[in-house]
């Protein structure tokens, strides 16, 4: 052997190779000396391995350094498997095997399995001659279940002729292979299935399923998604198990959040894959345990984002007939929410006194597209510097919505919700009518109105400390509180209707008038400092019209613009143009275009 880095050459170099070869060379040759011959080449063959494989164990117990990389990390590691099927390699392993059970009568079977390695290797060439997607994981899998794959090939060729002019199949059958030889009956019932070719093959499915999915919905099956570890049944492309009631769209900055949180109040669970999971993988199996999962309650499944790596298997993984709910919001509403899109600073005082300076304690927004405590400055230059809202003239994970609904096909029908209609008092009709919808029960008991998330939300809650070991905690005037441990003492202290002041009970007798006095002094000038805070944090945020203008200014991305907001729109006019039609910027920016651009 000439080149230890050569996959090719170090299986030529094993010792069925070596005596195959001599066999067939024998074979082709003309010279005499007969089988006698024969064995004494096989021998020496064998002997001179036995040595060289000494030496090399010797070696490098000495210099370890010269010990040969593992095949698999060799360049030619594909090609180099294909070799363990050549007639030499096969009829070497009958050798070695008629010699090592040689005194079992081996010896009398060898004339047959030679025969029989002959009959394998044609088998093997017809098989690599006819499908071009043989590849070292197929190879890998044939080499471990060679006799299973013989014993079936008749059955198994079938299979594969059928199925010949479905790409798809093909490539997750030899994905697969090595679960598909070994379960070979049950994938073969399915694959010649009446419901397979309707589901799947007559629609030309990009990724049909490697088993039953009706069978791997029911527990009492030997193979169910119980049983079958994500990851393969990714690969597989199993679709998710169908227990799950609607699936839920929604893009950032239409109000995903806030309904989650409304929906939970009616038992709904829904897997929050977003920013944890990159890939399509990643939140398959994330969706996969919470939808095998006995908890009771009604699933549904979450996208707010499109075109992350894997996108349409996933949404293709998606197969339940089942109807579906859209979030959407004015365009340019949605580009300044995640513009100006903040959160609580990781220093933020949460804990104060009666002398700690109000601008400190109301010094906790923190803003995600600059990184300090206001949003990036909105003009032409920066605004086309950000590759995240750019990316492929993008705003991908905001203007995304025929581009997602074309991924499905499996939708029933589509209830667009605009933010509009979960804000405020519309909420609790709207929640209402979502429940309608998917046909489950609806919970009265709640308050939708509830303000789920803004400024209040980052700037309570706040612990005062007003006398050594009397504290009052201060939440939003919509938050709710243990009544068994806190009482509200808001409307002796203050009248505000921003926040509610909670002392527990425990206290509440230590409060005597002076304390109350002076709360009522300090509260006026914190309720006076909290609005002024509100009103500059407003005032310091990006506004819609900033965008159009910054469009006016740039007509190649403003016409590109158009053409992509266009284009997502299709379903949406065609079944709630109303919606579309209340969007203030969108119409500006629509006219804009029109006067601009004609």
């Amino acid at each position: 052997m000439h080149n230890p880095n050569s996959a090719i050459e170090r299986v030529k170099n094993h010792l069925a190779y070596k005596l195959g070869q001599a066999m067939i060379d024998f074979a082709n040759s003309s010279s005499g000396g007969g089988y006698i011959a024969l064995f004494k080449k096989l021998y020496k063959i064998k002997k001179q391995h036995k040595k060289e494989q000494k030496i090399y164990q010797q070696t490098i117990q000495v210099f370890p350094q010269l010990k040969y990389p593992s095949l698999e990390a060799c360049s030619d590691y594909e090609q180099a498997l294909k070799y363990k099927f050549h007639l030499s390699y096969m009829l070497g392993e009958v050798l070695i095997k008629a010699y090592q059970n040689w005194y079992k009568g081996a010896g009398f079977k060898l004339k047959n399995n030679i025969k029989k390695a002959n009959k394998e290797f044609q088998i093997f060439r017809e098989i690599f001659k006819e499908f071009d997607q043989i590849n070292s994981s197929i190879l890998e899998g044939l080499i471990d279940n060679k006799q299973l794959f013989l014993k079936e090939f008749s059955r198994i060729k079938n299979i594969l002729k059928i199925h010949q002019d479905y790409r798809a199949i093909l490539d997750n059958i030899f994905h697969n292979f090595n679960y598909f030889i070994q379960n070979f009956d049950l994938i073969e019932e399915w694959l010649l299935s009446d419901d397979f070719k309707e589901r799947y093959k007559k629609e030309n499915h990009p990724y049909p399923s490697l088993l039953d999915p009706k069978k791997l919905n029911d527990k009492n099956e030997k193979i169910n998604y119980h049983n079958i570890p994500a990851e393969l049944a990714w690969e597989m492309n199993l679709p998710l198990p169908d227990n799950y009631e609607f699936v839920w769209l929604g893009g950032h900055g239409t109000g995903t959040e806030a309904l989650k949180v409304f929906l939970s109040y009616n038992k709904i669970i829904i897997p929050d894959n977003f920013f944890n999971y990159e890939t399509g993988l990643q939140r398959y199996k994330y969706a996969l345990n919470i939808l095998l999962n006995d908890i009771d309650h009604i699933k549904g499944i979450r996208l707010k984002d499109y075109h992350f790596n894997d996108f349409e298997k996933f949404c293709k993984l998606i197969q339940k007939k089942c109807k579906f709910i859209f979030q959407v919001r004015d365009y340019f509403e949605i580009f300044t929410c995640c513009i100006n899109h903040r959160t609580r600073k990781s220093d933020a005082i949460m804990n104060f006194d009666l002398q700690t300076n109000l601008s400190d304690v109301f010094d906790r927004f923190y803003y995600f597209s600059s990184g300090e405590n206001h949003p990036i400055r909105l003009n032409l230059k920066n605004f086309l510097s950000w590759p995240a809202l750019h990316q492929e003239m993008g705003f991908r994970t905001c203007v995304m919505e025929y581009s997602m609904l074309q991924n499905f096909d499996n939708i029933l029908d589509v209830l667009y919700i605009d933010i509009k209609d979960i804000i405020g008092v519309d909420t609790k009709n709207t929640i209402q009518k979502i429940c309608n919808f998917i046909n489950i029960s609806y919970n009265q008991e709640y308050n939708y109105s509830e303000n789920i998330i803004g400024d209040l939300k980052i700037i309570f809650p706040l612990t005062l400390n007003v006398l050594e070991g009397i504290e009052l905690l201060i939440i939003d005037s919509h938050s709710t509180f243990d009544t068994n441990c806190y009482k509200d003492i808001t409307l002796t202290i203050t009248n505000s209707n921003v926040f509610k002041i909670l002392i527990k009970l425990s206290d509440n007798l230590k409060l005597i008038d002076n304390i109350i006095k002076e709360l009522k002094l300090y509260f006026f000038n914190f309720n006076k400092t909290l609005k002024q805070k509100l009103v500059q944090e407003k005032k310091i945020r990006i506004k819609e019209q900033q965008y159009i203008d910054i469009y006016k200014h740039d007509p190649y991305r403003r016409r590109k613009l158009q053409k992509m907001m266009s284009y997502e729109l299709t379903h949406i006019k065609q079944h709630r143009p109303d919606i579309v039609a209340s969007w203030k910027y969108y119409q500006e920016f629509e006219k804009m275009c029109k006067e601009l651009d004609g």
